[in-house]
């Protein structure tokens, strides 16, 4: 973590809002030279480029179009060079199946975007997990510990290798656009007690819990700060700007997901509206505020150099 970073997060007055701007690799894909020079002109946003040795380079191998299987045996799709791939093919579709199956061999110091929740439906598949869920399934609770038990062995390896600042990022993608696929009772009486296990040893260790999940989570927020979550990574559309104050304002830090659903048709204009008002709701001078962003690439390159220009004009806006 940055000074500021480390500031916001723990509310002791950062000298500037840490902000942050990802891209995809389609999107540098797209734009290449043009994208380099609109990076090289904010160095503020993107400390330490140098340059990219090719814009075609996608690191993880489900960036590249076709299949791919995962260590748990889930297929994954994907149509569109640079762009994440989804599962499509779920190795227990049935609750019998759950029974046989067996967690994989090899542990890394490593829990993947996806480590917990999406596991279970990336496993079982999205209707079925839901039925799983709907139905109180005994195999339910089976595939969670399985998956728990394995999420746990990955755990004490990165808790060897712990970062200096004791940071460590945890994706688990757990609201839809409207809300929880499954309600935040089920989610409460199944999925807070793993979470709750995997941020206290973590925690335990000496780590900051740091927790990106897209989709509307606001009403399970304060279930994430009781499970141990430090910085929170929520996304502005799906649940909201006034959700987000009420839940999170001076009760943890939050890491804002800017609108990326507005991004591809919004003014520049209209943007740094946007990034004015979040900033102003959410931002104070004693911190709880980090501002990030991700740029697909049907986003603009003006309106990407509005998101630039906008984070460094407000990074000390206080409310």
């Amino acid at each position: 973590m940055t000074s500021d970073q480390l500031k916001a997060m723990k509310f002791q007055r950062p000298e500037m809002i840490p902000v942050n701007l990802g891209l995809l690799p389609a999107t540098w894909m797209r734009y290449r030279d043009d994208l380099d020079a609109l990076v090289r002109r904010h160095p503020a946003i993107f400390p330490g480029y140098t340059g990219k040795a090719s814009y075609d380079e996608l690191g993880s191998g489900t960036y590249h179009t076709g299949n791919h299987v995962d260590e748990w045996g889930c297929v994954w799709q994907n149509i569109h060079e640079g762009m994440e791939a989804i599962v499509t093919g779920h190795p227990v579709p049935t609750r019998e199946m759950v029974h046989q199956l067996e967690e994989p061999s090899e542990v890394t110091p490593e829990l993947k975007h996806g480590f917990m929740y999406l596991r279970l439906t990336d496993l079982r598949g999205f209707e079925e997990i839901m039925l799983d869920f709907a139905e109180d399934a005994p195999e339910l609770q089976t595939l969670i510990d399985l998956v728990l038990r394995h999420n746990m062995k990955h755990l004490e390896m990165i808790t060897r290798q712990m970062a200096s600042d004791g940071l460590y990022w945890f994706g688990d993608d757990l609201g839809m656009q409207h809300g929880l696929a499954m309600g935040a009772a089920k989610w409460r009486q199944y999925m807070k007690p793993c979470f709750a296990t995997i941020f206290a040893r973590w925690r335990q260790a000496g780590g900051v819990a740091y927790f990106h999940t897209d989709g509307c989570i606001h009403e399970i927020i304060p279930d994430l700060i009781d499970c141990g979550v430090q910085i929170i990574n929520p996304q502005i559309r799906a649940n909201g700007l006034d959700n987000l104050v009420r839940v999170c304002k001076g009760k943890v830090c939050v890491h804002l997901d800017l609108d990326r659903q507005l991004f591809p048709f919004a003014s520049p204009a209209e943007i740094d509206d946007h990034i004015r008002q979040c900033i102003a709701a959410l931002g104070s001078r004693e911190g709880g505020l980090w501002v990030g962003a991700e740029c697909a690439p049907d986003v603009p390159l003006d309106n990407i150099e509005a998101i630039c220009s906008a984070m460094e004009k407000y990074q000390t806006y206080w409310s």
